[in-house]
């Protein structure tokens, strides 16, 4: 029952997305905007100096950087509380991202993001929030141990976090069981929401269930792939997109050559060897940019000239850094678009850039309307309680907020926590250049979907 269960919900998803691409919002012609990642160095390891509470200062309350200027638009549709007058103690709010090792460009991101969240709803709503950012290291023990310090810390009434969905798999368990809500800027496998959904997981970003989706079909239907191989990094997110991008490809009647998982980080021979020998037309792969890249460069190096797809884990220049020239023509997908294709975040990008002195990185838009909405959920359950609340009365709070006007756009939840809808881009790389990533690269198509249908 199970298994035809999954069918039958495939079914739906796939009906829903056809009845959703004639709505697409397809801007062929545009670019990735001006906005580029920040100058991180992803590629250096995690040192052992770097502790995951290396990080863990409670630096920047609501009343800091007054010379940064308020995202405007942001929480305009929501109706703000007001709880200045009331006295509410030490409030802070965390985050759980990398901050160092190989996927800290985005981890970064996402967490300076967060802060300008923090700083500038916490003044609109009249409370004082500390932020304090954790650094997970991508790492899965790393992230439980900090969900162990943060549901400790009873001062903290919300996290938002993770980057990588294994990662916040580890961690909630921890966060459901202190009742400590989690507003996800990136999350995607299913698993966040349908086990942990509204409680106490949020998330502003689309699903896996639907990424693989759009991903066939810019695939199968618009790139004409007729047979595939498929990797993954054999992580929850990895190998969750590359189970569902197999099915569809099943049922799209696509040949599957190969279906492997590895953990290799640098020298892939012993994956690359069966797809040279394979032939395919394209390699799918399940993972991040920091192993995606290097493998996609030694794909190239042994001459296996197949198309490269993935979907939002490819989302970084630094898989131009790595790959060099082989990373144009890449199509990926990704749940979050360059700043510029948000018309709500031209404020918050100026912000961005004046406060850390860099351009905006993907995924800080989405730790901003995460980290935002955290700060709405306490203010709003203050209120209500006329009083500093518990944990369980900001949980009930953000069941009852409506529709935001985030600067990604409306953001909207369905019970179970899923932003509905959640938009999805298919991009192609055209630069093997980091420093032109968002300048150079193409959104092929853009497409607002929920998932399950609704």
């Amino acid at each position: 029952m199970k298994r035809f269960a999954s069918a039958l919900m495939l079914l739906v998803l796939m009906a829903s997305l056809l009845a959703a691409c004639g709505q697409t919002t397809a801007s062929p012609s545009a670019t990735t905007g001006a906005a580029s990642p920040a100058p991180e160095s992803p590629m250096a390891s995690a040192s052992p100096a770097e502790s995951p509470m290396a990080s863990a200062s409670p630096a920047a309350s609501a009343a800091a950087s007054p010379s940064t200027s308020e995202t405007a638009t942001a929480g305009a549709a929501a109706e703000l509380p007001n709880v200045e007058g009331l006295d509410l103690g030490t409030i802070k709010i965390a985050s759980q991202t990398p901050l160092s090792g190989p996927q800290s460009a985005l981890g970064t991101g996402i967490r300076n993001g967060s802060e300008l969240g923090v700083e500038q709803m916490s003044k609109k709503v009249g409370m004082e929030v500390q932020f304090v950012p954790f650094d997970d290291q991508a790492t899965e023990d790393i992230g439980a141990s900090n969900a162990n310090q943060i549901a400790a810390d009873q001062d903290i009434l919300c996290v938002a976090g993770h980057l990588n969905s294994g990662v916040a798999l580890a961690a909630l368990p921890t966060y459901k069981n202190a009742s400590l809500l989690m507003i996800s800027p990136a999350n995607t496998n299913v698993r966040i929401t349908d086990d942990f959904g509204a409680n106490p997981a949020y998330r502003v970003v689309g699903r896996d269930d639907v990424q693989p989706a759009v991903a066939a079909k810019h695939a199968f239907e618009t790139l004409k792939v007729k047979n595939v191989y498929i990797l993954h990094d054999k992580t929850a997110y990895g190998q969750g997109v590359a189970d569902f991008f197999r099915q569809l490809a099943e049922k799209a009647g696509v040949q599957v050559l190969g279906f492997e998982g590895t953990d290799e980080k640098s020298v892939f021979d012993p994956v690359l060897n069966p797809i040279l020998a394979a032939q395919p037309e394209a390699v799918f792969w399940g993972g991040i940019y920091s192993e995606g890249g290097p493998l996609l460069k030694q794909m190239r190096e042994k001459g296996i000239e197949a198309r490269f797809l993935g979907t939002d884990g490819l989302d970084s220049s630094e898989l131009s850094r790595l790959a060099g020239e082989a990373a144009v023509g890449v199509n990926f997908i990704t749940i979050a678009g360059p700043v510029g294709q948000y018309p709500a975040a031209s404020q918050f990008a100026k912000d961005y850039e004046a406060k850390f002195s860099a351009a905006t990185p993907s995924f800080a838009a989405q730790g901003y309307d995460a980290a935002a909405l955290c700060v709405l959920a306490i203010a709003k359950a203050a209120e209500k309680a006329n009083a500093r609340p518990t944990r369980q009365q900001v949980l009930e709070a953000m069941k009852e907020i409506g529709p935001y006007d985030g600067v990604t756009g409306t953001v909207t939840f369905n019970e179970k926590g899923d932003r509905v809808p959640a938009t999805y881009f298919v991009i192609e790389v055209k630069t093997g250049d980091p420093a032109q990533w968002d300048q150079a690269n193409q959104i092929i198509n853009k497409i607002d979907i929920s998932p399950e249908g609704q």
